[in-house]
């Protein structure tokens, strides 16, 4: 393990402005730096970076996080790798930290993330022990090259084999991670169970899921981790985090169903496919797709289950699309799937299928007209009533517009006369009074103190020592405070995004990150700090006299209804509301 002193150490010693220009040009832009954004297309630059508090954010894709985010991102290294190449470049060697005397590896309750990491090697080395695994895997044409870059595994046989990996099999962590069921009699069990073992990993290279594959027959052939704190189906793609500088390079991402498609596609060649995981695709996958690539194909078995899942891909890619993104589709022939057709046809025939791959408007108009006889009136009606839920449901201007027109056409009326059926106001036409700009909603008190302490973390030593709130804002306020007080040393903005990388925290910091970028240097946090606690004390006061007055109430006997200590409370509140 890398000491997170050494962490906080490597941040203070580099110079995020100097990480990121190795990668992307910056420009001055009043106290801070911008660019246009490296994690998603745009024409105007939305990518800051703060020299002095040596973070990044963009405001178009939402991308943010430190110089060893970043490195991680971009480059496609995981966390340990991103660490040592930016150590390397600074001049310093990456300790090692060791178990204590006495103390075991893997005998105290771990992080989440470590814990699944620990799953990762126990899998991997279950691997080598078994010949029957590894048989299987030479049988689908993996390398050990390909099984090592993907983390794959594999799960013995057994019940409990993963207590080794705590200090008790009764420890909550591996309940909440999925690696274990609880069935209704209180008893544990291994999840995954004689099956080969794919991580699923996000975009910072955590593992924070698995699939695991069945060996011989038997059902699920795929059995997935459960939804979990650390994995979302809907939001994640397998592979994703090995393909991202694939996909850079080859300015085109393929969407495959399933792991072994993804893996046998990368012992090919095709090292910018990933999957979706056990679910549909949703409209979060194919935003985070289009961010990161122009071209993004969707690869499907040519059976009725492909043909269903491609057409639930379509209607949930047209609120997402964006003018000058291609989308395509590829239907395999019915015998075939990615991975056996890539090892039968081979990488030329498989490239050549996604080259040729039909747009998602043709595919829209060919299924829209397939079922439909458009000789007829009733053929027609039926078409333009199944085509107005998509057409009204695309975002992108251009492409809508030219879709009504071929619809339009093959229904046999005007365009206009299709865009006054659906209610859809015409190009062209006066635009309407622009709507005043909504005034930007004024943050919560709770907010306003947490981007205080994120802009100068030393005012925590001026907030009292019993202070505590309730909610999310509290409770990573909470979370700020623990780790600040608990913190040897001089304690820096980036330090504190880089330690909750990956909590649960990371959403909300990540917002509040946005706001101080425009804060500025001038900026009195001091005043901005002591007027908020002002008025969460006052909050506080508040809510206190309402308890007090409503057990008043319910007491039917005045103060007489409170004990001594109430009584002396809700006196000092009256008094301090009264001075106020």
């Amino acid at each position: 393990m890398i000491p997170k002193s050494f962490i906080q150490d490597l941040l203070n010693r580099l110079d995020i402005v100097d990480v990121i220009e190795r990668y992307v040009p910056l420009k001055k832009a009043g106290a801070n730096f911008v660019a246009c954004c490296p994690f998603h297309n745009e024409k105007s630059p939305s990518f800051t970076v703060s020299h002095s508090k040596q973070f990044y954010h963009c405001f178009g894709c939402g991308a943010h996080g430190t110089a060893i985010g970043f490195v991680m991102e971009h480059v496609g290294l995981g966390f340990v790798e991103a660490v040592e190449e930016l150590a390397r470049s600074a001049g310093m060697v990456v300790p090692r930290e060791l178990p204590a005397p006495g103390q075991e590896p893997h005998k105290v309750a771990p992080d989440l993330y470590d814990l699944m990491q620990s799953a990762t090697r126990y899998y991997r080395e279950q691997l080598k022990q078994s010949p029957r695994a590894i048989d299987y895997l030479k049988r689908r044409g993996l390398s050990g090259e390909i099984a090592s870059r993907f983390g794959i595994g594999y799960a013995p046989e057994g019940w409990q084999n993963l207590g080794s990996l705590v200090a008790s099999y009764q420890d909550n962590s591996l309940l909440e991670t999925g690696l274990v069921i609880e069935n209704d009699d209180g008893k544990r069990y291994d999840r995954f169970r004689d099956r080969i073992m794919f991580p699923i990993v996000n975009s910072r290279g955590q593992v924070i899921g698995f699939g695991g594959r069945i060996l011989d027959s038997g059902e699920p052939k795929y059995l997935n981790s459960p939804e979990t704190v650390l994995f979302a189906k809907g939001r994640e793609l397998y592979g994703l985090f090995q393909a991202q500088k694939a996909i850079r390079a080859s300015s085109q991402v393929v969407v495959v169903e399933g792991y072994m498609d993804v893996v046998a596609l990368a012992q090919h060649g095709v090292e910018y496919a990933v999957a979706t995981l056990g679910t549909a695709t949703t409209p979060y996958h194919i935003q985070k797709l289009l961010r990161l690539s122009d071209k993004v194909v969707f690869c499907f078995d040519g059976d009725a289950a492909g043909q269903k899942a491609a057409w639930r891909a379509l209607e949930n890619a047209l609120p997402q699309l964006v003018d000058g993104k291609h989308i395509g589709f590829l239907f395999l022939p019915p015998q075939h799937d990615p991975d056996s057709f890539v090892r039968e046809q081979g990488t030329a025939a498989f490239e050549q299928g996604l080259h040729e791959a039909l747009p998602l408007s043709a595919y829209m108009l060919r299924d829209l007209s397939a079922p439909v006889d458009l000789r007829t009136q009733e053929g027609r009606t039926a078409l333009l009533q199944r085509a107005q839920p998509l057409l009204t449901a695309i975002a992108a201007p251009a492409t809508a517009l030219l879709l009504r027109k071929e619809i339009a056409a093959l229904a046999g009326i005007t365009q206009t006369e299709l865009e006054a059926l659906y209610a859809i106001k015409p190009v062209g036409s006066p635009p309407r009074r622009p709507l005043q700009k909504a005034a930007r909603p004024v943050a919560s008190n709770l907010r306003v103190l947490l981007r205080c302490l994120l802009f100068q973390p030393d005012l925590v030593s001026e907030l009292p020592p019993d202070w505590e709130s309730t909610g999310p804002e509290g409770a990573a306020i909470a979370a700020l405070v623990g780790w600040l007080r608990a913190y040897e040393g001089a304690v820096t903005t980036a330090a504190m995004i880089q330690n909750f990388q990956g909590s649960a925290h990371e959403a909300l910091l990540a917002a509040e990150q946005a706001e101080i970028m425009q804060w500025g240097e001038t900026f009195d946090v001091a005043a901005e700090f002591h007027g908020v606690m002002a008025k969460l004390r006052e909050e506080q006061r508040k809510q206190q006299l309402q308890l007090l007055n409503a057990k008043m109430k319910d007491m039917d006997q005045g103060l007489k209804g409170l004990s001594e200590q109430e009584q002396a409370l809700y006196v000092q509140l009256a008094t301090e509301r009264g001075s106020g």
